[in-house]
């Protein structure tokens, strides 16, 4: 396969495979310094700040989306590597973290709830540590401990080990801030985990985005896109398979730019992970439509663990408003790309991303939104009220839509989108899928829980372990899950 500069991409990946190096999980020696300083005799510098004396248990609040569910992996397992453990909640907590997005206003304003409860549970007891980490701490920050004089450190996506570094120094010597979206920046996959899941996993190939829509504040507080190296990918999916994993999903901020600052592509990535003995499926998230190109499509629909599954962020239907976005495509180009994807993956599912009331947004705007909602039949959305986030273009854009327009257009194209979600799993009822067992239900114990291949939760009645895949009978159907039996196959 050859790269967009000729190169063959195959090789370069065979070439990282080759000298690559077990993902570091951090010297016990100094794991084992760091508990000392953490838990013997560190002091904070600033009166308000914890004296970490005698810790032993941290909770972590995640906001936004499945790079920060990956990032909040990382620091639980950082925090375990320096001898913590997990609290049932907040308030049992001696260190409590809070991994917070800032891409919308509504997780701002939960956090600022959650922060609430913390400096209640801190003025209780002064040694509790509040830490801040994630977009919002990197996008204020200049005023981060201005805002939130109790919290006591504070770090940005690119800088998760500073958290380790300040406890494990005590809070003395080390700054209580420490951010950046330049060269300073490291991948949160070279950090210990502590997975949430035990068959299905999180793997970081990329951090940051060259994008400018005119609504994202992410290539502000993430940085430029910088892809990982190839062999470092396939070494963490080889250790996770040693481990038991059976689905990977690959994460980027734009996820299929995937390796063009390295001289490979994603659909070689997508081709090297499929060769990982025991991976037996892959997903990846999120990918932009401008970058979806053809050997991805390819890679799809000829590797066979990568799934039918494709999260395709429409954003809007009408021309005129993606442009506004910057988002680089139309209405036409982006109905092309959806018929090309369905015609070389014929099963596949498409959920989106929509927008609504964004600058300048007519009525006859939004409905040309769900003319396309209607004619791609989307299989599920995230639709999201337009939110002016600062620092972006949109937030100085004349022509605000006012909030009451918003709610009712919202209220019109949730509904939409629910309908045809049902309409799309109802299809599946009568069908046999393939299910991979995740545990037992969380609304019913008596049954299982999984995922098809096209990744739809399925409730359904059967025995089987987590990591199985069991062929399922698909009984009924909701906008949102399927449920059914564990089918049993029937000799010839």
């Amino acid at each position: 396969m050859l790269g967009e500069d000729g190169a063959d991409v195959s090789t370069v990946l065979l070439a990282e495979l080759r000298n690559a190096l077990p993902v570091p999980l951090g010297a016990q020696l100094a794991a084992h310094e760091a508990l000392e300083h953490f838990v013997l005799g560190g002091r904070a510098q600033d009166l308000h700040a914890a004296t970490i004396v005698g810790v032993k248990r941290y909770h972590v609040t995640t906001f936004g989306c499945q790079m920060n569910a990956h990032d909040s992996e990382r620091i639980k397992g950082l925090l375990e590597e320096l001898g913590l453990g997990e609290a049932a909640g907040p308030e049992e907590a001696d260190v409590l973290v809070f991994n917070t997005c800032t891409i919308r206003e509504k997780p701002d304003t939960r956090l600022a709830a959650h922060l609430g409860n913390a400096r209640v549970l801190k003025e209780a007891d002064p040694e509790r540590v509040i830490a801040v980490g994630g977009c919002f701490a990197e996008a204020q920050r200049e005023h981060i401990f201005e805002l939130y004089p109790f919290v006591d450190v504070a770090f940005g996506p690119g800088s998760i080990s500073h958290l380790g570094d300040w406890l494990g120094a005590g809070g003395v010597g080390v700054e209580r801030g420490s951010f950046g979206i330049a060269g300073e920046r490291g991948f949160a996959a070279e950090l210990p985990a502590r997975r949430e899941r035990s068959v299905q996993a999180w793997v970081q190939v990329s951090m940051g985005c060259n994008s400018v829509c005119a609504y994202c504040i992410v290539p502000r507080v993430r940085g430029r896109e910088v892809s990982r190296r190839p062999g470092e990918i396939l070494a963490e999916v080889e250790t996770l398979a040693r481990h038991g994993v059976k689905e990977v999903t690959l994460l980027g901020q734009n996820v299929n730019s995937y390796g063009r600052d390295l001289g490979t592509d994603f659909a070689a990535l997508l081709e090297a992970v499929d060769a990982v003995d025991g991976i037996e499926r892959i997903r990846f998230t999120s990918p932009h439509p401008k970058d979806f190109r053809a050997p991805v499509i390819t890679a799809m629909a000829e590797v066979n663990a990568v799934c039918e599954h494709a999260h395709l962020p429409l954003q809007s239907g009408s021309t005129r408003i993606l442009k506004a976005m910057r988002r680089t495509y139309g209405r036409e180009r982006y109905l092309r790309l959806v018929g090309d994807m369905r015609a070389g993956v014929p099963d596949l599912a498409l959920p989106t991303d929509i927008i609504v009331g964004f600058p300048g947004e007519t009525e006859r705007d939004f409905e040309e939104t769900l003319e396309v909602v209607e004619e791609v039949g989307f299989d599920g959305a995230f639709t999201f009220v337009f939110s002016p986030r600062s620092g972006t273009e949109a937030a100085t854009m004349s022509d605000q839509v006012p909030d009451e327009v918003k709610r009712e257009r919202i209220e019109r194209l949730v509904e939409v989108v629910q309908r045809i979600a049902q309409e799309r799993n109802e299809e599946r009822v009568g069908e046999v899928e393939e299910v991979l067992v995740e545990g037992p239900s969380r609304t019913d114990s008596s049954l299982l829980r999984g995922r098809t291949r096209r990744n739809t939760t399925v409730n359904f009645g059967g025995s089987a372990a987590p990591g199985e895949l069991v062929p399922v009978l698909i009984e009924g159907a909701t906008s949102t899950t399927l449920s059914g039996s564990q089918s049993v196959p029937v000799a010839a």
